[in-house]
């Protein structure tokens, strides 16, 4: 354990987890992509089997 005496030693602490809020939000946004894409993915499929497909003209 570390012996605090003044305010200096209290300064020359580092450490501790710093997360800001752009890592959050660029996590946040690749997780909703990759369930976009698996909903799209999931639908297609899906629209395959069943023969549900628009006709081309």
């Amino acid at each position: 354990m570390i012996e605090i005496n003044n305010k200096n030693d209290l300064l020359a602490i580092n450490g501790g987890l710093d997360i800001s809020g752009a890592i959050v939000n660029a996590f946040t946004s690749g997780i909703k992509t990759i369930f976009d894409i698996g909903k799209s993915l999931g639908t297609s499929i899906r629209r395959l089997m069943v023969g549900n497909l628009c006709a081309i003209n």
